[in-house]
């Protein structure tokens, strides 16, 4: 008895085994996926606009160096128009320079008319 238990033991390790090993052989873990056309396009689109990106951003970058280059400039002419402005503004504020000895300074005068007409 005890032999034919052991014999339905082994027919039925055995058969474990033999669909055990048909399913690894079945799901072939060696084999390479069968890869999909709208994956390898897109893949090929991602490194486009990686190649793009770099691109843009060297633009940008060169750009922003100009517009800060350009920007200095423009502050300096600001800053020297500001200085002549403050400096027109003080010389109109201050008090006009006494005049040298024997210098005749200039006076306005608002006189009437010359001619004066009548009538009778």
């Amino acid at each position: 008895m005890g032999s034919g238990l052991g014999r339905w033991y082994a027919s039925a390790a055995a058969l474990l085994l033999f669909f055990v090993a048909w399913a690894a052989v079945a799901a072939r873990p060696w084999a390479q996926p069968a890869t999909d056309p709208r994956l390898a396009q897109l893949d090929v689109r991602a490194t486009a606009l990686r190649r793009e990106g770099v691109l843009v951003q060297t633009i940008v970058r060169q750009r922003w160096a100009t517009y800060r280059v350009r920007l200095a400039t423009r502050k300096h002419e600001i800053a020297v128009a500001q200085a002549r402005q403050r400096r027109l503004a003080a010389a109109a504020a201050a008090p006009p320079p006494v005049a040298a000895a024997g210098a005749a300074s200039v006076r306005v005068v608002t006189l009437p008319p010359l001619t004066i007409t009548r009538t009778s």
